[in-house]
């Protein structure tokens, strides 16, 4: 059949009979008088006072933990796949690369999960650890990780999170800050704390997580270090010989202290009680639609994060599954998973999953990218279908609905939907806003509506949360019940709570969510944290946003991240690096606005396969990847694509960057020039580029 006829006539017609208008915008968000300074303040609609919890007699993380292990006895938990095989895989320019052969996930039921909690958690008194001292996970998410978590809960000893790819010097500071006296670590980050042992101050205990190779690394502990060493599964059997009484927390205690992934400066530590994250993890099974035991998780954010750590408490919850896999593993195709094997996705065909935006672009650009290598009559129909459901996620009537989606979805989508396994039924996107063309673009492809959230470790995550039948794209959504968003003026950068046609302003989130404050740093908690006349907390985001008609917020900017420069024009540095990350050629970028000069600068990341696709076919020669980021015309080229992309998106002449540098290496949380979230370190990045950046402006 003519492609043609499949792309226009029968959709036309099967439009025309099968029609389906978008539903009028219901209110989400309502106004509410609030305590504390002036400001246009909403709550949800849907409950007059902040949700606290949404089980009856439940206050603590432990105690609902415990009620889903003995409810859910029976029902798969923590999976986990096994290694096959590492094998050494070596490319056509002579690197290699480690590729991972996994089997099918096995399964540790609520009941067994729950006995392996309270084991480790005697353990842990066991090896002598005082119930005033802190336990610090850091490793990779994984199921030790969050028996580890609920084992310190059961004997109310804080937590102390840290991100597995945290540099030396942050790594020191949050250990040696909070005293920690036993840390719980993979074998990677085993080797981290060996490096750094002569520097810590408190460390008594370290348990090891059981991986292929930790005997060298276990070996060299003991020769170098004063500390005990024992294997995760060695402390679980010593709990089982002597068990402990349960010391269950109070909702006030501190369950954890969760170092933020340090975007400017050394980490802070953010302390959240049992009823600070309860909150969140409360308000969102309230949005959710039919979250349940059939459901199953692919966990793969790191756990440091309160974003996964919550999506993972609210699995639990609800009787569902957590499947462990890892961001280099996701796919059939990912870096790590060897060819014609399984990536996470397909062997776990997850139905719910988390994700930052960084994460949705990629997938976003591996799909166009496949579909561009294809081209032919595939490229077409992808291209047709992707236009004809896109009219209809935009509202028009024309666009393909009923039987001709189900067309498409056959034809074309449901070999996208398999990169995922098939079976995603909804998406969580935290940690920044999506941006439009990626929700819609995922959206379409996956068949999955995405929710996008905004919170912040602060507030636990909780803030604002998109509910399912809101099929806006720009937005992150009404307040969450646990919350109070309130805008305040904020004069300096123009943004008002008396704007028109929306209220704009600095966003100030309230409720039970909004944590204790930054452990041993009180003049900054004083800074951003209030307590008003009525006894509800408010932490200062330094986020600006706008309230739309009814009641979700948009995120407009950030305080920190606007610069004016010479001649008196501000520059929303994050504002146009989403702008310009449409360009095919940029995989990273940070604008640089130097106040003392009228124009501004970029480093970009290159995207590797796209520019050698360019200067293969314009026959420019190089020597490696770093050489062709080098050369006047890639410079020009990227450029160019940069000035379309600022066109595109209604950019000021100021806000395009007059100058570049292309940069040929990507930026990982290893190097330490993002955070786990990949979200700028735009000081680090400017010290790391300080020639460079100078030189842009020579």
């Amino acid at each position: 059949m003519n492609p043609y006829f499949i792309g226009f006539v029968f959709p036309f017609v099967a439009s025309l009979l099968f029609t389906k208008r978008k539903p009028e915008k219901k209110k989400r968000g309502v106004i509410v008088d609030v305590g504390a300074e002036p400001g246009y303040a909403i709550r949800n609609q849907r409950f007059e006072q902040p949700v606290e919890t949404h089980w009856e007699g439940i206050f603590t993380l432990a105690e609902l933990f415990e009620q889903s292990c003995k409810q859910f006895a029976y029902m798969p938990l923590l999976g986990t796949r096994k290694l096959i095989s590492r094998e050494l895989e070596v490319a056509a320019d002579g690197r290699s690369f480690e590729k991972l052969h996994l089997g099918c996930y096995e399964w540790k039921s609520y009941a067994d999960a729950f006995k392996t909690v309270c084991n480790f958690s005697s353990g842990l008194v066991q090896i002598g650890h005082q119930k005033d001292e802190r336990v610090a996970i850091f490793a990779d998410t994984q199921a030790e990780w969050q028996i580890a978590l609920q084992a310190c809960f059961r004997q109310n000893i804080t937590v102390v999170t840290i991100y597995a790819s945290l540099g030396e010097g942050a790594l020191c500071h949050s250990l040696n800050e909070t005293g920690v006296t036993t840390v719980v670590c993979g074998r990677k980050e085993l080797k981290k704390l060996i490096h750094i042992s002569g520097q810590l101050d408190t460390v008594k205990h370290v348990i090891y997580i059981n991986e292929e190779g930790v005997s060298t690394e276990v070996s060299l502990a003991q020769k170098c270090t004063s500390w005990t060493i024992r294997s995760f599964e060695d402390v679980e059997r010593l709990g089982l010989e002597r068990p402990v009484k349960a010391n269950l927390p109070l909702p006030s205690d501190t369950a954890v202290i969760m170092y933020t992934s340090g975007s400017t400066g050394m980490p802070k530590g953010v302390m959240m009680s049992h009823r600070n994250v309860l909150a969140t993890v409360s308000a969102v099974m309230t949005i959710v639609p039919a979250l349940g035991r059939k459901d199953v998780y692919l966990a793969y954010l790191p756990l440091a994060h309160i974003l996964e750590l919550a999506a993972e408490a609210i699995i639990t919850a609800v009787g569902a599954s957590i499947g462990y896999g890892s961001p280099l593993t996701l796919t059939d195709t990912s870096n790590k998973i060897k060819r014609g094997t399984q990536g996470d996705a397909s062997a776990l065909k997850p139905t719910l999953m988390t994700a930052v935006p960084a994460i949705l672009d990629r997938v976003r650009d591996g799909v166009r990218k496949n579909v561009d290598a294809k081209g032919g009559l595939a490229k077409k129909l992808f291209d047709i279908a992707y236009s004809r459901r896109l009219a209809a996620v935009n509202g028009s009537w024309l666009g393909a609905w009923g039987l001709e989606k189900l067309l498409w979805d056959m034809l074309v989508f449901q070999k996208v939907r398999a990169i995922l396994g098939g079976r995603i039924r909804f998406i969580l996107s935290g940690g920044a806003p999506l941006s439009g063309d990626t929700q819609r673009f995922i959206n379409i492809c996956l068949g999955a509506p995405i929710s996008q959230g905004y919170g912040l470790t602060e507030t636990c995550a909780g803030g604002t949360f998109s509910e399912y039948d809101d099929t806006s794209v720009g937005r992150v959504g009404a307040p969450l019940p646990c919350s109070y968003i309130k805008l305040i003026d904020w004069a300096e950068g123009g943004y008002l709570t008396t704007d028109s046609p929306m209220p704009r302003g600095e966003i100030v989130i309230g409720g039970p969510n909004v944590t204790k404050g930054y452990f041993k740093n009180e003049a900054k908690t004083n800074e951003v944290y209030k307590d008003d006349e009525r006894g509800m907390r408010w932490f200062y985001s330094g986020d600006i946003g706008r309230l739309h008609p009814d009641g979700c917020l948009e995120i407009i900017d950030r305080k920190k991240d606007i610069v004016k420069l010479q001649h008196g024009e501000y520059v929303s540095l994050g504002k146009v690096e989403a702008a310009l990350s449409v360009s095919p050629y940029v995989d990273q970028i940070m604008i640089h606005a130097d106040p003392f000069h009228s124009y501004c600068v970029a480093l970009v990341v290159a995207a590797y396969s796209e520019l050698k696709d360019w200067a293969s076919k314009q026959g420019i020669a190089y020597t490696d990847f770093s050489d062709l980021c080098q050369k006047q015309e890639t410079v020009k080229e990227v450029l160019q694509s940069l000035a379309k992309a600022a066109k595109q998106a209604h950019l000021e002449k100021f806000e395009i960057p007059a100058k570049i540098k292309l940069i040929p290496d990507p930026w990982t949380p290893e190097s330490g020039l993002v955070t786990a979230a990949l979200k700028l370190k735009r000081e680090v990045i400017k010290k790391a580029y300080e020639k460079d950046l100078a030189q842009l402006y020579s």
